[in-house]
């Protein structure tokens, strides 16, 4: 208890001792029984000789430990808290009633005096034997004394020598962020590890989350580092002390630049469209959101993969809590496991496990007799399910109903089904009307997470040979493009959409391991590539250069042919892929602030200078409730024509006024990588995404715990 004249009500078993009596309290609630010479702070009369305690009154001490219980390995070491009632008499002298040969106690420096509350560290020799004791304390302090016990488990000493594995053995993070990673210990039984590291700067350091399991082998771990720690690559060493052993690994830890707080606003204001605009009732995502009239009428099913992963986002930044979250998202998965599927060309949300690419807002159901079972936004959806299943999991009756909607929803899509007209290779979608697209998807684009989860499905998985497939078309898009040899996709989202989820940092299928890089350096090279056409300007469009750039699929001003500002006439766009790439180019002028934001994580030295030059000099257009508007347009200036979304501002250019969820996901999930790490950390554990990996032929790296810089 922590002070006050409240009776004591402790889950541990109390002891009292006072004029000779002894009595015991046990449980929150128990009845309070009448001590014999034994009178609470605060509570008793006056009267009677003076006692121990100085006069006070006070009689005896209370104590009680938190836990109740506490488990240590021979060799090893373990912590408890003792709290002190009265709290004036804190911190108590400990000492154990005749103990166990080989437990000693002990009580950490730094106790507050006062504050009710002490650490007492219980230490187990490599001799004593495996077994529950009961251990007997008292503390005494000012003539007073008090008696509580505690449980101490014995577990055997490690057998082996003390090992530890950092996976991912690099991390990337911005000066003022973290990183998340795991951390194998061996023997099992020495886990959870007191980890340090080993000639880090000042500013960085290293805790282990909450929640680890002792004895599982494996912790959860954050590395974090201040502003003031200089950009660059640390060679560390991560050190782990546990079962009276040490032992290391190599830990790399690559700061990036800081990030600016204007960036963390976005970030938020991101989080915010998806919480805000997002149908409570169903949990389904619009396409998009007008500030002139709100929000479509239907909804995307990718934007709703990317609002699944969003909901995780803001419980860890505090946006939202932990309940809300999980609200939401049960929320969505029970709304897509009980939608109805079938054939007609109405009424139905999907058929096969598949959805289609729009749906009522409202009703949940096909929107429209144009849109399809498209297989990629499904994938989008799917990446958000996977993600929201391997978040929500921390055993509550919530979390569980969570991972088994999740498991259900993703279960019984039919990635076989869909592999209709080339087999192996998926189709691009299938409609009631019309049956299965004559296309199939083929590298390289924003597709890879699509069989990534075919692959790794445990129902209905694609063959090995559907990765060979798929790549198969891959040399026909390899090659130098603005200087820097890649494997390319014009538009940007192509890097960016299977990225936002995957971590392919240092892993390689038998493509890049025969080229030398992995996919997370090829986007790299994709992002530059862009900021180095835009410096050429070959369109010669107004305020490209190294801080104005990225094509990416956005919207337009419209489908027009007009004078631009240099007195040209140009051909315009409404919604269209821009890009620029060694297959596919195609520019009119009009910048995305999600092509450059949602590279941040591959190129953040020229990411953020470029958005930053983006709010100076536009933001007060471009900027608004969520973030970014989807896209603008300095050299469309013509005011006489009425543009499909947005405004002209005269001698400045064309600004949307819309948001796009497919646009507004992946800055935000990149974004969060970025400061982070959390989307990639999450998705590493999960079991689909690893064996699809595995299964495509991917190695290195997290895969195999090698390190990887990047």
């Amino acid at each position: 208890m922590r002070g006050g004249c409240a009776y004591p009500m402790l889950c541990a078993r109390v002891v009292f001792l006072g004029g000779g009596m002894r009595s015991t309290l046990r449980g929150v609630g128990a009845a309070v029984v009448p001590l014999l010479g034994l009178v609470l702070a605060g509570c008793g009369g006056g009267g009677g000789p003076s006692a121990p305690g100085g006069g006070s009154g006070v009689t005896s001490l209370t104590l009680a430990v938190d836990p109740a219980s506490v488990s240590v390995i021979a060799g090893g070491s373990a912590t408890f808290t003792l709290e002190t009632s009265p709290a004036a008499y804190s911190p108590v002298t400990v000492a154990s009633v005749n103990p166990p040969a080989g437990l000693q106690v002990a009580t950490e420096a730094g106790a507050s005096a006062g504050s009710g509350t002490q650490t007492e560290i219980i230490t187990a020799a490599t001799t004593t034997a495996a077994g529950t004791y009961t251990l007997a304390l008292e503390g005494s302090e000012r003539g007073l004394t008090g008696t509580v016990e505690v449980t101490v488990q014995v577990q055997a000493a490690a057998n082996g020598t003390l090992q530890i594995q950092a996976s991912p053995g690099v991390l990337s993070q911005p000066a003022g962020g973290s990183s998340t990673f795991a951390v194998d210990v061996s023997p099992a039984v020495s886990s959870p590890v007191t980890l340090s590291l080993v000639n880090a700067p000042a500013g960085m350091q290293v805790s282990t989350n909450a929640g680890s399991v002792a004895n599982s082998g494996a912790q959860n771990v954050t590395v974090s580092t201040t502003t003031t720690v200089a950009v660059g690559t640390y060679t560390l060493e991560l050190q782990g002390d546990g079962s009276g052993q040490t032992a290391t690994t190599p830990l790399t830890v690559q700061v990036q630049p800081a990030l600016p707080a204007s960036f963390v606003k976005i970030e938020q204001e991101t989080f915010n469209y998806f919480w805000n605009t997002t149908n409570p009732s169903n949990g389904l995502a619009p396409d998009h959101y007008s500030t002139a009239d709100g929000p479509s009428p239907y909804a995307s099913i990718a934007a709703t993969g990317f609002a699944l992963s969003a909901y995780p986002i803001g419980v860890e930044n505090g946006w939202v809590s932990h309940a809300q979250a999980a609200q939401r998202v049960l929320t969505t998965l029970g709304f897509l496991y009980n939608a109805p599927q079938g054939t007609a060309a109405s009424g139905d949300s999907g058929d096969q496990g598949f959805f289609y690419h729009f749906l009522n807002l409202d009703t949940g159901v096909r929107y429209g007799t144009s849109t399809g079972l498209s297989s990629m936004d499904n994938a989008l959806l799917m990446a958000g399910v996977l993600f929201a299943a391997s978040y929500f999991n921390d055993g509550s009756s919530t979390d569980n109903q969570i991972q088994s909607l999740a498991s259900a929803v993703f279960d019984r899509v039919d990635w076989l089904w869909m592999a209709h007209s080339d087999p192996p290779l998926i189709n691009l979608d299938w409609t009631p009307e019309a049956g299965f697209s004559p296309d199939s998807w083929q590298g390289y684009n924003e597709a890879m997470i699509l069989y990534i989860e075919a692959l790794g499905s445990k129902t209905y998985p694609l063959p090995a040979s559907a990765w060979s497939a798929w790549t198969a078309t891959y040399p026909q898009f390899w090659g130098s493009y603005y200087g820097r040899e890649q494997l390319s996709f014009g538009p940007l989202f192509g890097s960016q959409y299977s990225e936002a989820w995957i971590d392919f940092r240092g892993i390689q299928d038998a493509f890049m391991q025969s080229n030398g890089i992995d996919y997370f350096i090829n986007s790299r090279r994709a992002s530059e590539s862009q900021q180095a056409y835009a410096e050429a300007n070959p369109g010669g469009w107004s305020g490209y250069g190294a801080n104005l750039w990225g094509l990416t699929a956005c919207d337009g001003p419209g489908v027009f042919t007009v004078t631009d500002a240099n007195g040209q006439m140009r051909d315009f766009q409404g919604y269209h892929a821009r890009g620029a790439g060694l297959e596919y180019a195609y520019d009119d002028g009009t910048i995305a602030p999600t092509a450059a934001l949602s590279s941040i994580v591959f190129a953040p030295a020229i990411v953020i200078p470029t958005l930053e030059a983006i709010q100076a000099q536009y933001g007060n257009y471009m900027l608004g409730q969520y973030g970014f508007h989807d896209a603008f347009n300095p050299s469309f200036q013509d005011t006489a024509v009425t543009p499909a979304s947005g405004s002209v501002v005269a001698g400045v250019g064309w600004f949307d006024n819309q948001y796009l969820g497919i646009d507004q996901g992946p800055i935000l999930l990149m974004l969060e990588n970025y400061r982070s790490g959390l989307v990639w950390s999450v998705m590493r554990a999960n079991t689909v995404i690893r064996a699809g990996l595995q299964r495509a032929g991917f190695t290195g790296g997290w895969l195999s715990g090698a390190p990887a810089l990047q």
